[in-house]
């Protein structure tokens, strides 16, 4: 009997430790860049021409951006896409620091990119 709720108990761990892995892992495995804003587009999603106010664009597509950042230590430009409105004011040449979302490793066409560039901090270079 103490075998079986030894052997159940474990089982539920490593249960609990798969699910949160599983769903979790991009921020669990988050990348935190510090450095320069190499580039920041707007991504424009190709739209029909006639369309109505009430099918105007989803708003993932009207605050969607691609994201370089040039890391400060290393030189390693980070890229990723990011649907995160707080990147429409960031310019060129602004320093910042960024959180890099990254794809888990069973998504295997996309493995090692990153998905998500979350701004946590924007601030001017210093000379």
């Amino acid at each position: 009997m103490k075998k079986a709720f030894y052997l159940l108990l474990s089982f539920l761990a490593i249960s609990a430790l798969v699910y949160v892995l599983v769903n979790w892992y991009p921020y669990i495995f988050a990348k935190t860049v510090d450095g320069v804003i190499y580039g920041v587009e707007r991504v424009e999603a190709p739209l029909a021409v006639l369309t109505s106010e009430a099918a105007a664009k989803p708003a993932t597509q009207v605050f969607s951006f691609a994201v370089a950042v040039k890391d400060r230590s290393s030189g390693e430009i980070y890229t990723a896409s990011s649907e995160d409105r707080r990147w429409a004011v960031v310019e060129k040449g602004q320093c910042a620091e960024v959180k890099f979302l990254p794809y888990p490793p069973w998504s295997l066409s996309r493995s090692g990119a990153f998905f998500g560039a979350r701004l946590i901090r924007l601030y001017e270079c210093p000379k």
